[in-house]
Formats: C-alpha cells, sequence, structure tokens
C-alpha cells in the first residue's frame, strides 16, 4: 500500500525534526508539505534540498496547493493560538490533525496510556514534551494506587527551545498540570518547566513526584519500570535516571504541603532522563524526540485504522 500523505505545519525545530524522523523511519507517513511563515527558515530550505515541497505562506498557501487534495493527515508544529484556525480549515476541509501545540483543543493522548481512545477523532493533541515524558509514570502509579496529588519538573536546554516553544509557556503548564489529572489520573496535577542555558547543553531531565495511598512499593517499582519500557519501544533514549525513591508519612509524621495540607501516604520519586535520537537536532533535544516520536506514532496508528483497513 502507498504511503498516506502528510504535511507538517511549522519548519521550526519541532517540525522539522518531525519532518526528518518520518523521512528516514515511517514505512506508513510521506511528508508532502512543510508549511511555514518564514521564506528564510532553516526547516524550509532543508524541506526544499530533500523534495519536499514547501510554502511560506502558512495554512492560507496549503490550501491553495495542488497537494492539498493528496493529504490526509496534518501535524501541527506551530503555535497554541495559531492552531485555532489551523483546526477550522482542516476541519472544512475533512483532515485530520494532529496537534503538537498545547492548544487541546482535541483530547489529551499519550500513546502508552490512551491512544485507541483518539483514533476515530478529527483532532488529537499530543500534550506537550513534558507530559510525553511524565504523564506514562503518573498513569502508571495510578494503575496499582489512588493518586491524590502529582507533580512534574521537565527541565530541557535552553537551546532546544525554539520560538514556539517560548511562546507556548505558559499553555504548557496549563495543559501538562490538566493532562496529569485526566490522563494520568492525579486527582490534582501541577507542571513546571525549567530552560538550562548550561554549557555544554544538558540531556531533558524529568522529576515526577506523587502522593498516593499506600500500598506495597514493589507493585508502584514495578508498574513503573513496565512503563519505561512501554516508552521505549518509540523512545529508545528514554530511561530511569536513578532508581525510584519512596517515603512513607503517617499520622505520627504527616507531610505538610502549603496549599494542599497534611498528606498521609506514600511519598515516591521517579527521575527520568531522555536522549534525542539526533535525527535533526543534537541527541541534548530528547524533549522534541518524545514530542515528535509520539505525533508519528499517533499519526501511523491513525493509518492502520482509517486508511489501510478501508484499502
Amino acid at each position: 500500500m502507498p504511503k498516506i500523505k502528510c504535511a507538517i505545519i511549522g519548519s521550526g525545530n519541532i517540525g522539522t525534526d518531525l519532518m526528518i524522523k518520518i523521512m528516514k523511519t515511517s514505512d506508513l507517513l510521506e511528508v508532502s508539505v512543510m508549511v511555514g511563515i518564514d521564506p528564510n527558515s532553516d526547516g524550509l530550505a532543508r524541506a526544499k534540498r530533500l523534495g519536499v515541497s514547501v510554502t511560506a505562506e502558512g495554512m492560507d498557501g496549503l490550501v491553495c496547493m495542488d497537494e492539498w487534495k493528496e493529504i490526509k493527515l496534518v501535524f501541527d508544529a506551530t503555535t497554541a493560538y495559531a492552531h485555532m484556525a489551523h483546526d477550522a480549515a482542516c476541519k472544512e476541509f475533512g483532515k485530520i490533525i494532529i496537534d503538537l501545540t498545547p492548544a487541546a483543543i482535541g483530547p489529551y493522548t499519550v500513546p502508552v496510556v490512551n491512544l485507541d481512545d483518539s483514533l476515530e477523532l478529527s483532532n488529537v493533541n499530543m500534550v506537550t514534551c513534558g507530559g510525553q515524558a511524565t504523564i506514562p509514570i503518573v498513569a502508571a502509579i495510578s494503575s496499582v494506587a489512588e493518586v491524590h496529588y502529582a507533580e512534574i519538573i521537565a527541565s530541557i536546554s535552553s537551546k532546544s527551545a525554539g520560538p514556539g516553544t517560548r511562546a507556548n509557556i505558559d499553555e504548557f503548564t496549563e495543559t501538562t498540570s490538566r493532562a496529569i489529572e485526566q490522563v494520568g489520573g492525579a486527582k490534582r496535577g501541577k507542571a513546571i518547566i525549567i530552560l538550562n542555558p548550561a554549557e555544554p547543553p544538558v540531556l531533558m531531565r524529568d522529576t515526577v513526584l506523587v502522593l498516593s495511598e499506600i500500598v506495597d512499593e514493589k507493585r508502584i517499582e514495578a508498574a513503573v519500570e513496565e512503563m519505561v519500557k512501554q516508552v521505549q519501544s518509540y523512545v529508545p533514549g528514554y530511561r530511569l535516571k536513578q532508581k525510584i525513591q519512596f517515603e512513607r508519612f503517617g499520622s505520627n509524621n504527616p507531610l505538610k504541603i502549603p496549599g494542599y495540607g497534611e498528606f498521609e501516604g506514600i511519598k515516591t520519586s521517579v527521575y527520568l532522563e531522555v536522549e534525542g535520537a539526533a535525527h535533526y537536532l543534537p541527541a541534548y533535544a530528547g524533549n522534541l524526540d518524545i514530542m515528535t516520536s509520539a505525533a508519528m506514532g499517533t499519526g501511523e496508528k491513525i493509518v492502520k485504522l482509517k486508511f489501510q483497513k478501508a484499502a
């Protein structure tokens, strides 16, 4: 069966990394058009050199191209604000859009947790890079214990954060916090992102702090380790940085949390590291790799369900 043609909106770091990843590794998708708004962007120049059609006229330019008729799938790697117009255009023309911004018009989707719930929809949201890295861990713990609170801290190299990422910082924290609750299963979630200016650039690091009911710690450990293996199936550079840590709090020594109150139960601390596949940017940009890998995997699953099955 011929590959399904797709378009990528956004010629920055994320969009370009996604284009290279699809071209190098996907047996189901073909990048037909790369869309940008800066005619001098490296992403558009690179796409053109690789034989991909380009437009610097944004969504308006895309819908006027001959290739638009054959495109089934659109990846949006721009900003949460711009995504609203892109979603409206795709709905008008009956295209499926996978949203790599924090706009969250479609449902939050983390492939190893709830991908099957989103496959029939026209708009699928990939949460955020921090969400893709940490929500699987929260979900794993939620599968064996009631999670009262989960907090994630995503630290990424400043060099891997392009204009789009920086423009979405507020949306990042809000979207990730909600997804921790809706997808991860926590009663309350909080997200923090840090742009680390260290030189040389450091790999993406994620800290996941979870407060849950008391259960056998071995069950939590096994659930987290199994989830890490599942994420590694599409992000090989995803790994535990150190042994999972536990701390118990009872009525004699409750954990006092400002704005939350006193907590009795288990505090689980999980420390992650994400090394990128370096398809476009260096390996330190694991935040891009986990996002584009999740988006490509989602696109391929949609292709198998909607287009291969129909054929």
